[in-house]
C-alpha cells in the first residue's frame, strides 16, 4: 500500500503535537523524522528527546531519518525513544552491513539511504539485508527543494532488482513530493513517499493537504510513466 510520510521537519514546531493529531485523524499511518547533526549535512534538527515526546502523544509509526556522520553511536537512542523504523546513509556508514544489523537487533526496521548521485549497485551486498531503501530525490539538508527528476530512474532500477532477486523491502523516496508529481512517484515503484512543504506549507488545511496528496499517491494505477 503507498503511504504518505509527512516529515515533521516542516511543521510547526510549537503545534506539533496538535498538528500530529489532525494528521492522525485525517488516516495518516507513519511520519518521518529528519536528524541532522551540521557535519554530514549543513543542518542542525531534532535528537531522540523529541522522538520521545512524540512517542508519548501519539502512536503512528516514527520513520526517523539518520541524516549524520555516526550512525552506529545515535541509532540505538534513537530506537530507545520510540523509533520503529530508523534509516542511515550509505554515504555515511564505513561499515553498512554491522550499522544495519545493529538497527535490526535494537527492535527497529533497517532502511539505507542513497544521495541523489549515489548509484543503486552500491547496496548490491546488503539488499537481503534492508527493510527499506530511501532515495532522496533531493540534495538532503534543507526542505522545500525542488525535485530532482533522474532519481526515478534510480527508483525503477531499484524496484527491478528487488523484482528480479524476489526481495522484499519497502522502496521510499523523500524530497520535493508534491500533488503534481505523487501519482509518477508511486507509479515508478515508491511505496513510502515523505512529504514536508506540500503537506505541512500547503494552500490546504493540514489534514485536507494529507489526504489530497495521498489520493493522488494512490491513484498511481492510472498513470503511465
Amino acid at each position: 500500500m503507498v503511504e504518505i510520510l509527512p516529515s515533521i521537519l516542516s511543521a510547526d514546531f510549537a503545534r506539533l503535537g496538535e498538528q500530529v493529531q489532525l494528521l492522525e485523524t485525517a488516516g495518516c499511518h507513519m511520519l518521518h523524522v529528519d536528524v541532522m547533526d551540521g557535519h554530514f549535512v549543513p543542518n542542525i534538527t531534532i535528537g531522540p528527546p523529541v522522538v520521545a515526546s512524540l512517542r508519548k502523544a501519539t502512536k503512528l509509526k516514527l520513520d526517523v531519518h539518520l541524516m549524520i556522520e555516526d550512525a552506529d553511536r545515535y541509532a540505538p537512542a534513537f530506537v530507545q525513544a520510540g523509533a520503529d523504523s530508523v534509516s542511515v546513509h550509505q554515504e555515511a556508514c564505513r561499515h553498512l552491513d554491522r550499522t544495519l544489523t545493529m538497527i535490526k537487533s535494537e527492535g527497529a526496521l533497517a532502511g539505507v539511504v542513497l544521495n541523489p548521485a549515489t548509484p543503486i549497485a552500491t547496496l548490491d551486498c546488503v539488499l537481503e539485508l534492508v527493510d527499506y531503501v530511501l532515495i532522496m530525490s533531493v540534495n538532503p539538508g534543507f526542505g522545500g527543494q525542488k525535485f530532482i527528476r533522474y532519481t526515478l530512474n534510480k527508483v525503477r532500477a531499484l524496484a527491478e532488482k528487488r523484482n528480479q532477486r524476489r526481495l522484499n523491502f519497502t522502496i521510499e523516496i523523500d524530497g520535493g513530493v508534491t500533488r503534481e508529481n505523487a501519482a509518477e512517484i508511486a507509479n515508478a515503484g515508491v511505496e513510502w513517499l515523505v512529504a514536508g512543504s506540500s503537506v505541512f506549507s500547503g494552500e490546504l488545511d493540514l489534514g485536507m493537504s494529507f489526504t489530497t496528496l495521498q489520493r493522488e499517491a494512490r491513484s498511481a494505477s492510472m498513470v503511465k510513466v
